[in-house]
């Protein structure tokens, strides 16, 4: 069991640094290799869910999914399906605007790439059958670890609890317990290239766990 005597904030400090330093150690070939995973199985969710609308993000740098990931997603989706992707807010809390191509994408604050598109208000991602959400890790309970702009929290504070929010993650990032913040918020499933989407025993909603891309207890 990690040891969390320290303080949450100052361990999640910790926590942050040594996922950071394992990402950026790993090689262009086994990025593209975890990339591909993770899509693949992303893809046969959303096959199988035909969400009407869905989050997602554009990985940047060693985050887990590859820079396509949304361009991917989208050719997923059913006919008339609706992609939204993050707008990073002055405030640090997330606005949302409709995938419409990479080339429609401009670099915003903290590395992200956004939509230049119409923005659809703060509550757009109560409306989304399937939110995918980047993690730095992710516990057994579902708790993530951000990267501490409490962007996301704020933002999965909006979506339903019945809804399914997933977090692409590198092998060796679900972990058995990370720290927590009276703020911080659960979700409820993470896809790894290795275990493919797993759901979480002790996630709020979720009654089972599951690997290899099906779902039990919705």
């Amino acid at each position: 069991m990690p040891d969390f005597s320290h303080g949450a904030e100052e361990a999640k400090r910790d926590a942050r640094a040594a996922v950071l330093a394992r990402r950026r150690a790993l090689g262009a070939p086994q990025r593209a290799d975890a990339a591909g995973r993770v899509q693949a199985e992303l893809v046969a969710l959303v096959r199988r869910l035909r969400p009407p609308r869905m989050t997602a993000y554009v990985p940047v740098g060693s985050e887990p999914g590859g820079p396509d990931l949304p361009a991917v997603l989208h050719a997923a989706l059913p006919p008339g399906g609706e992609l939204l992707l993050p707008v990073l807010r002055d405030d640090l809390d997330l606005d949302w605007a409709a995938w419409s191509g990479a080339d429609d994408l401009v670099a915003a604050g903290r590395g992200m790439r956004e939509p230049a598109g119409p923005r659809l208000g703060r509550a757009a991602v109560a409306g989304a059958a399937l939110v995918v959400v980047p993690a730095l890790a992710v516990d057994r309970r579902g708790r993530r670890l951000g990267r501490g702009g409490g962007s996301y929290d704020r933002a999965l504070a909006r979506v339903p609890a019945a809804t399914l929010t997933v977090v692409p993650l590198h092998d060796g990032e679900l972990v058995a317990a990370l720290p927590a913040e009276p703020h911080d918020r659960p979700v409820r499933a993470v896809v790894t290239p290795a275990e493919g989407l797993r759901t979480l025993d002790a996630a709020p909603g979720v009654t089972d766990h599951t690997s290899a891309g099906r779902i039990r207890g919705r």
